[in-house]
C-alpha cells in the first residue's frame, strides 16, 4: 500500500531507495553552476570599487558591510530552505518587523513592572520576538502543507496581516524603554573588532550548514523539493516537513528582528519591510538556490548576500539615484533564473 502525504515510516520502502536519493541529489548542480561567476563578480566588484573610491575599504564602512551582511545572511538562509523545498516566503520582511515591536513592547512593559530587573526584561523580550515569528511561520506551514494553498499566496497574506499587526502596535512610533545592557552590551558591542551580528550570522550560518548535510531533515527538505512524489513513496513526511521549512525561516527573520533592534536601540515597524523580503529573496537564487525547489547551499547563499550588500554599499559610494539601485538588484536576479534555467535545460538534453 501506498504511504500517504503525511505517513511517516521508520524504513524506506524497497526500491525507493534510489528515488530518493535522487530526489535529494541535484543540489550539487547549482552549486557547480554558481560557484564559478560569484566569486569572481566579488572579487571584481571589491577590487572596483577599492580602486575608485578610498571611502570603501575604511574601517567603519567595512564594520557597516560586515554588518549588513550579517543580517541579510540570517533571513536569506531561512528563505533558502523555504525555496529549496518547493515554496516561497514572502513575509519574512514583516516578521523582521513585528519580532522588532513584540520584543521591544514585552521588554520595555517588563522593567516598568519590574525595576532594575534587565535580565527578566530582555529574555521576555527575546521569548516573545522569537515566539512571534515562529508563530507567522507556523501559520504559513499549515496553510501550505494542510490547506494546500500556495506559498507565494498564503505569506503575501500574512506579509500584509503582520504589517499590519506591527504597526498597531506602535502607531507607527518607535517604541524605546528597551534595557540599556541589550542596546549597548549586545547590539551595539564589538568582539575582536566585529559586531555582535556578525558572530550571530556565523553560527546561525555553521549551523544552517550541518542541518543541510547532516541531518535528515535537510536531506528530506530536498528530497520534497526535488521530487515530492519519490519523498512521499520514501515514507517523508511531507506536511511536517514544509512546516519545519517555514517555521525556520520565521524563526531566522525573527531573530535578524531582535538583532537589528538591539542596534537601532528602538522598536520599530518599519524594520525589515519589501526590501529586506527582497533582498533574501535575491541572495538565495544570484547564489544558487533554484526557483523549482531541490537545489541549492547556504554557504553560497551567504556569499551571495555579501555580494549584494558590498553591491549595495558600492552604488550609494558612486551616489547611483537611490531610484534606480533596484533597478540593478531586479537585472542580477533576472540575469541568475535565466542562467538556472539554461543549466536545466542543457542538462536535460545531457
Amino acid at each position: 500500500m501506498t504511504p500517504t502525504t503525511g505517513a511517516t515510516t521508520g524504513t524506506t520502502a524497497p526500491g525507493t531507495a534510489h528515488s530518493l536519493a535522487s530526489a535529494a541529489r541535484p543540489h550539487s548542480l547549482g552549486l557547480l553552476r554558481r560557484i564559478g561567476f560569484l566569486p569572481v563578480l566579488l572579487v571584481a566588484l571589491v577590487a572596483g570599487m577599492a580602486a575608485t573610491d578610498p571611502q570603501f575599504y575604511g574601517p567603519i564602512n567595512i564594520l557597516n558591510i560586515l554588518r549588513n551582511t550579517a543580517f541579510l545572511t540570517i533571513v536569506a538562509c531561512g528563505q533558502a530552505m523555504v525555496i529549496i523545498a518547493g515554496g516561497f516566503d514572502l513575509s519574512v520582511g514583516a516578521v523582521v518587523a513585528l519580532a522588532s515591536v513584540v520584543s521591544a513592547k514585552v521588554m520595555a512593559v517588563t522593567l516598568a513592572a519590574f525595576p532594575g530587573s534587565e535580565g527578566l526584561a530582555t529574555a521576555a523580550g527575546v521569548a516573545a520576538g522569537l515566539g512571534a515569528g515562529l508563530a507567522v511561520g507556523l501559520v504559513n506551514g499549515l496553510c501550505v502543507a494542510r490547506l494546500k494553498v500556495s506559498g507565494f499566496i498564503v505569506t503575501l497574506g500574512t506579509m500584509s496581516a503582520t504589517t499590519g499587526v506591527a504597526l498597531m502596535i506602535t502607531s507607527g512610533i518607535p517604541v524605546y524603554g528597551m534595557p540599556q545592557g541589550f542596546v549597548k552590551e549586545f547590539g551595539r558591542a564589538q568582539f575582536l573588532g566585529l559586531p555582535t551580528a556578525v558572530y550571530a550570522a556565523l553560527l546561525v550560518l555553521a549551523l544552517m550548514v550541518f542541518i543541510q548535510r547532516r541531518t535528515l531533515f535537510g536531506r528530506y527538505v530536498y528530497a520534497i523539493g526535488g521530487n515530492a512524489d519519490a519523498a512521499v513513496v520514501s515514507g517523508v513526511s511531507i506536511n511536517r516537513h514544509l512546516v519545519g521549512t517555514y517555521m525556520l525561516s520565521g524563526l531566522l527573520a525573527a531573530l535578524t528582528g531582535l538583532l537589528l533592534t538591539a542596534q537601532v536601540g528602538s522598536g520599530q515597524a518599519s524594520l525589515g519591510g519589501d526590501r529586506m523580503m527582497l533582498q533574501s529573496i535575491a541572495a538565495a537564487v544570484i547564489g544558487g538556490v533554484s526557483l523549482r525547489g531541490g537545489i541549492g547551499r547556504v554557504e553560497i547563499v551567504a556569499l551571495s548576500a555579501l555580494f549584494l550588500t558590498i553591491l549595495g554599499n558600492a552604488l550609494n559610494l558612486l551616489h547611483i539615484d537611490s531610484r534606480l539601485q533596484p533597478v540593478f538588484l531586479g537585472a542580477i536576479m533576472v540575469a541568475a533564473v535565466a542562467l538556472d534555467e539554461l543549466g536545466r535545460r542543457r542538462n536535460a538534453r545531457v
